[in-house]
């Protein structure tokens, strides 16, 4: 169910606000809705360990490696 939600914001900030929603064709009460949850879930995030956190991401950088590529690659630094 949606409700009305009255917000006191920085004028320049509204303008952005109004500017941004045309350029995106989206409402901004849509635009807030979107960051509220990105908020939401960035804290369920926190939940993992600070390990975790360091590799979330790692492989959007290139594919996965190979299995063998992974184990040549252990077994080479296990020898240094």
């Amino acid at each position: 169910m949606n409700k009305k939600l009255t917000l006191n914001v920085d004028e320049q900030l509204i303008k952005f606000a109004h500017d941004y929603s045309k350029t995106t064709q989206q409402s901004i009460s849509k635009l807030f809705e979107k960051y509220i949850n990105r908020l939401r879930q960035e804290m369920t995030h926190n939940d993992v360990s600070d390990e975790a956190n360091e590799l979330y991401g790692i492989l959007d950088k290139g594919e996965v490696p190979d299995k063998k590529d992974l184990r040549k690659a252990f077994y080479e630094k296990s020898l240094n």
